[in-house]
């Protein structure tokens, strides 16, 4: 199982637009993004707390942002599990490093947007509360 075969989650870790781009467009099944419009580098260093990334060897097969407010606030983003690691722990690992993370930088809160069919995941393997939410679609 590709879970059990991972090498490393790094807080922070190093990583290639290309490497996202293709990471998101598998793992989300869109198309590819060209680096110019999604500049993963770019947006994770100008309002992120930080990302985690997971790799087995030099292989990235997962990703995911935590952006912030600057105080107690943070928020899970664009959680991205290679189709082969998926349903085998890579989520809720990656998760849990993000968790720590926005504890370590004094944050009281770890939010989540999701659709209904990942409910399971952020409520039952993550840990996550239901709570009620708005949106406003621009």
């Amino acid at each position: 199982m590709i879970g059990e075969r991972l090498t490393s989650f790094t807080w922070r870790g190093n990583f290639t637009n290309d490497e996202v781009n293709s990471l998101h467009a598998e793992a989300l099944g869109t198309g590819p993004s060209p680096a110019e419009e999604w500049d993963w580098q770019r947006l994770v260093s100008q309002h992120s707390l930080g990302w985690v990334v997971a790799r087995r060897d030099e292989t990235l097969f997962g990703f995911v942002d935590v952006v912030w407010d600057g105080l107690t606030h943070a928020w899970v983003q664009d959680l991205m599990v290679d189709g082969a690691a998926q349903r085998s722990g890579v989520g809720s690992q990656l998760v849990a490093r993000c968790k720590d993370a926005a504890v370590a930088a004094g944050c009281g809160y770890l939010h989540v947007d999701f659709e209904p069919h990942l409910e399971r995941f952020y409520i039952e393997a993550c840990g996550f509360t239901p709570t009620l939410a708005g949106l406003m679609r621009l």
